[in-house]
């Protein structure tokens, strides 16, 4: 056995490159504590709970060790093929499948889709009356922008391989499926339907679970995750509060209205308000979700990571299945402005939230 070997086995030896960037790829899926016992994806400084099935963390080991280069680098260029209608490749009509390359634009109108294929690692439709760049197409950063209308990601690959650019945010593929919208504004709404999706922009990361929406506004970037199954109500006031100067009247709103399915957002909002909202927050999410031994009103308000990562392990109950809805977000156009029109859900596989 030699160096190289003895560092797979028990870590003594020379240092195997290839094992070394595995464990920092692995790593975000360790095990923590026994209360706690499902892997952490950061979010700010609370953590969002999710299962990384055994075969993925397989594939991910293979395609690291093999050769990821040759297991999920991109060809010199990509295939898109026409769905319905007549959708553009930049100024050609689209009657069947063509390859593109970085730079070319995939424009759709109200009576046409398309399907681009990712390299080897997804498949991305684009939906009706939507305008897609190819950004960028290498081994380690596939990359989209999305300027208007809606696209469907379903992404096979391991995490921040894909990237889709939009007005205001980038989300980045953690392994899933998703629905991403952005309307003529600007303004986006990503709808996480297996696995998760971070959001970015300007250092600041949010981390979408499956089941989960967050919104997005140029200028200020994404706002505060929450389950598809949250009540009307409760989205608006959380809308105000993300995006329109965090009034103290939309908290009141938020927490007036929560129950079950808000709570999560409730759980989220800790680290971002003010010292003085927090014990608000924590006094209602107690009421609907009272704490597990161990995690105090103090050490919530002190922001204790250990306490916060204990109770947010609670979202593996039953309770919450109910909850986990994925959703497609649809524009509407009216005469004066182009606006988010409704938004329809349906039960989804809840396996990342499953202890």
């Amino acid at each position: 056995m030699n160096a190289h070997n003895d560092y797979l086995w028990d870590r003594s030896g020379q240092e195997d490159p290839d094992v070394k960037r595995l464990e920092k790829l692995l790593g975000r899926y360790r095990l923590v504590s026994s209360a706690s016992p499902l892997p952490v994806v950061r979010r700010r400084s609370v953590a969002v709970w999710v299962m990384v099935p055994l075969a993925a963390a397989a594939t991910l080991f293979i395609a690291v060790i093999g050769g990821k280069d040759a297991a999920f680098g991109p060809p010199a260029s990509w295939n898109v093929s026409r769905v319905t209608g007549a959708p553009v490749v930049d100024s050609d009509r689209l009657s069947a499948t063509t390859k593109v390359g970085e730079g070319d634009w995939i424009q759709t109108d109200d009576s046409s889709e398309a399907v681009i294929s990712v390299g080897t690692i997804g498949r991305v439709q684009v939906e009706p009356n939507s305008r897609v760049q190819l950004i960028r197409m290498r081994s380690s950063d596939h990359r989209l922008a999305l300027a208007k209308g809606t696209l469907r990601a379903t992404i096979w690959a391991p995490p921040r391989l894909f990237f889709v650019e939009t007005p205001s945010a980038t989300a980045i593929d953690l392994g899933c499926a998703y629905t991403l919208t952005v309307d003529d504004l600007g303004r986006g709404r990503l709808c996480v339907t297996s696995g998760w999706v971070a959001l970015e922009r300007g250092g600041r990361e949010t981390v979408v679970p499956s089941g989960a929406v967050c919104e997005t506004r140029p200028g200020i970037g994404p706002g505060t995750p929450y389950f598809g199954g949250a009540s009307e109500e409760f989205r608006a006031a959380l809308a105000r509060f993300d995006f329109e100067g965090a009034g103290h009247g939309d908290l009141e709103t938020v927490l007036r209205v929560s129950n079950m399915c808000e709570v999560f957002t409730l759980w989220q909002l800790l680290p971002s308000v003010r010292a003085e909202d927090r014990g608000l927050i924590f006094d209602r999410m107690a009421q609907i979700l009272p704490p597990p031994p161990g995690v105090t009103r103090e050490g919530v308000l002190a922001l204790d990571e250990g306490m916060l990562e204990v109770w947010g392990s609670q979202f593996t109950r039953e309770e919450f299945m109910p909850c986990l809805t994925s959703c497609t977000a649809s524009l509407s156009v009216d005469a004066s402005q182009t606006h988010f029109g409704s938004v329809s859900c349906a039960r989804t596989n809840v396996s990342y939230f499953e202890s």
